[in-house]
């Protein structure tokens, strides 16, 4: 007979090893899976990566045309939808150096207005080839430059016939006439007068880079320059007579001019502020200073005030030259103020409808 063999003690403990090691293996194998499928469901969803679709930009050229002959000048090519007017000239600069920005005049036709440098390329094409004109506009200065030099000179012309030079006045008649109080006052007024407009060309106006023909700077160096000497001439001669009223009329006369110069500070600085903030364009409104209540009749006051200082520097030399230069003042000033208002209407209908341009219930 055959007896059952029985597993000794050792053979029973590998038996059990073996199974609690491919029990152990299993359970880790069933862990390791878990963990895989939490970190899947705490991933979300496996997304494919995006496509990469190539976009395709749309570039424009520019044929540039001489405005008189049309013959091609150049061609800038490889412009981008979102560049100006701007970044066109300086493309022309780099194929023509000899015409730098401030100097070339674009135009869509031949008799069409200058375009201006902050128009985008893309609202002018319509299609991949844009033509334009171009017109030298010749030497061209900053703006801040053109008022500093018309308005340095009065200021110094002004002063060479105050002090009474030898070679403009006969030495022994300035020593003997003595000088009326009203000289001396003409000259405080008329420097304080220039010297307000250079120091608000430096500190209270802001220029956008603009330029402007150097033969409108010497036009205008050539009108405030020859009117100044004129004027200083008479008012500061041995032989000027003092206004016919006497001390009333001309502390009169100064206290109007004091207090339109210090009406034209004022209405420069809030045009400034209305213009530079950066709040909705909006007319400016009068304010606690008096001196900007004048907008509430006129849409350019500082216009206003500006004759007035004139009219009333008149009236305090009594002398032909300034009111002949006053007369011309008040022309060119009603000029400016008309097409200003214009451009108000355009903008502040409502509030600008029912105001005068410059002088109140006139023009």
């Amino acid at each position: 007979m055959h007896r059952r063999h029985k597993p000794s003690a050792s053979e029973h403990k590998r038996d059990f090893a073996a199974q609690g090691g491919s029990l152990s293996a299993s359970h880790n194998e069933m862990r390791s899976f878990f963990n895989f499928s939490q970190l899947v469901l705490s991933a979300g969803h496996l997304k494919t990566p995006p496509v990469l679709k190539h976009s395709k930009v749309t570039y424009f050229e520019v044929e540039i045309l001489d405005v008189q002959s049309k013959k091609q000048i150049c061609i800038v090519d490889k412009v981008p939808p979102s560049s100006t007017l701007l970044d066109v000239k300086h493309k022309f600069h780099k194929a023509c150096p000899q015409w730098y920005p401030s100097r070339v005049g674009l135009q869509l036709e031949r008799n069409g207005p200058y375009l201006k440098d902050s128009i985008s390329i893309q609202s002018l094409a319509v299609s991949s080839i844009i033509t334009l004109y171009f017109t030298d506009l010749g030497q061209q200065v900053s703006w801040t430059t053109f008022f500093l030099t018309e308005y340095s000179g009065p200021l110094l012309i002004y002063l060479l016939f105050y002090i009474r030079l030898s070679t403009i006045y006969d030495q022994v008649e300035s020593m003997k006439n003595f000088r009326h109080p009203v000289v001396h006052l003409a000259c405080f007024c008329h420097c304080l007068h220039y010297t307000r407009h250079l120091l608000e060309t430096l500190f209270v106006h802001k220029f956008s880079g603009g330029h402007t023909p150097l033969k409108n700077m010497i036009k205008g160096c050539a009108f405030y320059w020859g009117f100044t000497s004129w004027i200083a001439y008479y008012i500061n001669h041995p032989r000027y007579t003092p206004p016919s009223f006497g001390h009333r009329q001309v502390c009169f006369a100064a206290l109007a001019f004091l207090m339109c110069e210090a009406g034209n500070h004022f209405i420069n600085v809030a045009l400034a502020q209305q213009n530079h903030s950066g709040f909705k364009a909006c007319f400016p409104s009068p304010t606690y200073n008096p001196f900007t209540w004048l907008f509430l009749l006129v849409s350019c006051p500082n216009y206003t005030y500006e004759v007035g200082s004139w009219i009333s520097f008149t009236v305090m030399t009594q002398t032909l030259p300034v009111g002949i230069f006053a007369f011309l003042m008040v022309i060119q000033m009603c000029l400016w103020a008309k097409k200003k208002h214009k451009l108000y209407l355009k903008r502040f209908y409502p509030e600008v409808r029912r105001k005068a341009a410059m002088i109140p219930i006139v023009f």
